[in-house]
């Protein structure tokens, strides 16, 4: 057991020997490891350095590129406006130029009616083109806006062809002055010109000639001297009722009809209710003078009308019960009514009938109208001048015919009416004297 302390001291003295080494070679590495710690914490700093250096002259180059790529957009977006000005400006140049050869060739189509020509040749700037035609234009209308004198030959209004001197007034006028006849000209087909039939251009024409412009100038304004104008007719009755057509002379002759059924109506109302004071008078005076029915009856025997045969019929029935006699006189009277109202509902269906019938001709002639329309086209307007004449004719006919016949009428049915009062009233006038004077 003494050994014990020395074992245990050679022990501690082991423990204290490894000790020191495992401290010395603790401290070595340590030492080591600090310097490398120190070398990387160097080189990560220098890293780091380099990145933030790298970095920031990335973010300068973005920077400058997202600048350039701006400049980029904005030069781009400028670039395609200029583009579409110049596309604009090359399609209205093109337009332009289509208008432009419109225009020069419909100039020359212009021109060559008057016997012009001008050079037509491509490779010519347009400027000169135009220009060219500007000129020509010029020319053309000193030429036709002055007044100019030759000889020349027209034709009178009856046919017959004169020479004499020509008036042209540029292109749109004429005058002819001759020793049979002077006046203005209207061309009768083919470049001939024919006198006017309208007077009074005459002293236009003298005038013009000598040089002199009138206070008024009468003139005939034609537009192409190779088409015929008709000349100036007025139009007769004749003229207005071919225009109506078939129903233009059925109104007229339902109207005539109708004047016809009015002049007979006026005459039966006429000889229907004269002399009614005169008649009743003589009853009057007859009665007065103690004269019985019978004489006054006789007395009265040689006037006519239905205002006498009421009166008659009255006479033949006093003495007889008031009422009674009342009763025969209204027969006597709705008797007389039908020859007084004779005619009377016939005319005022005509008054009511022709404005149908002029509508009926306006329908037709319009339909006529639109089937040569179909036909022909609106070419030539006196294609269309048949059907709206009858649809206007035979419109005017039918209130020609209808006005004065629905007033005729109303008039003759008022007379009428009258002559019916004036029986009724003569008849009882005679009654009452009757019965006055038979007391006495």
């Amino acid at each position: 057991m003494k050994f014990l302390p020395v074992i245990f001291a050679l022990i501690l003295g082991m423990l204290h020997l490894n000790a020191d080494t495992l401290q010395q070679a603790y401290q070595e590495e340590y030492t080591f490891l600090k310097a490398q710690k120190n070398e990387l914490q160097k080189r990560v700093a220098s890293e780091k350095w380099a990145q933030n250096r790298d970095l920031a002259r990335s973010k300068a180059k973005i920077e400058q590129l997202q600048s350039r790529l701006l400049e980029m957009n904005k030069e781009t977006k400028e670039a395609q406006s200029e583009i579409d000005r110049i596309n604009k400006a090359l399609d209205e140049t093109t337009d332009n130029k289509g208008q432009i050869d419109d225009v020069l060739s419909q100039a020359q189509m212009t021109f060559s009616t008057y016997g012009i020509k001008f050079r037509d040749d491509n490779r010519t700037a347009l400027s000169t083109r135009l220009s060219h035609i500007f000129d020509k234009t010029l020319l053309l209308y000193k030429k036709l806006s002055s007044i100019e004198k030759e000889n020349g030959k027209f034709f009178l209004v009856d046919g017959s062809a004169v020479t004499g001197k020509m008036v042209k007034v540029g292109n749109i006028a004429r005058y002819g002055v001759s020793a049979k006849g002077s006046g203005a000209l209207a061309p009768a087909g083919g470049g001939a010109f024919k006198l006017w039939n309208q007077p009074g251009s005459d002293v236009t024409a003298k005038a013009l000639l000598a040089g002199k412009m009138p206070e008024k100038l009468k003139i005939f304004v034609y537009e192409n001297d190779q088409k015929d104008v008709p000349y100036v007719k007025e139009k007769t009755l004749q003229d207005y009722l071919d225009g109506g057509g078939i129903i233009g002379y059925i109104i007229l002759g339902l109207g005539a009809l109708g004047l016809l059924l009015v002049l007979l109506r006026a005459l039966f109302l006429m000889t229907a209710g004269s002399r009614v004071e005169k008649i009743s008078k003589t009853v009057e005076n007859i009665f007065i003078k103690g004269g019985t029915p019978k004489d006054a009856l006789e007395k009265i025997k040689g006037y006519k009308g239905a205002t006498a045969r009421v009166i008659k019929t009255t006479l033949r029935n006093l003495g007889k019960d008031r009422g009674h006699i009342e009763d025969i006189v209204t027969e006597a009277m709705l008797n007389e009514s039908t020859y007084l109202d004779r005619f009377g509902s016939f005319i005022m269906v005509i008054a009511a009938v022709a404005p149908l019938l002029g509508l009926l001709g306006t329908v037709s002639g319009m339909i006529a109208t639109f089937d040569i329309i179909t036909e022909h086209g609106t070419g030539d307007p006196k294609l269309l001048s048949g059907g709206i004449s009858e649809a206007l004719v035979t419109t005017m006919f039918g209130l020609i015919v209808a006005i004065p016949l629905l007033l005729l009428g109303n008039l003759l049915s008022s007379w009428a009416n009258g002559i019916k009062a004036s029986m009724e009233g003569a008849a009882l006038h005679i009654i009452n004297l009757y019965e006055k004077y038979s007391k006495q």
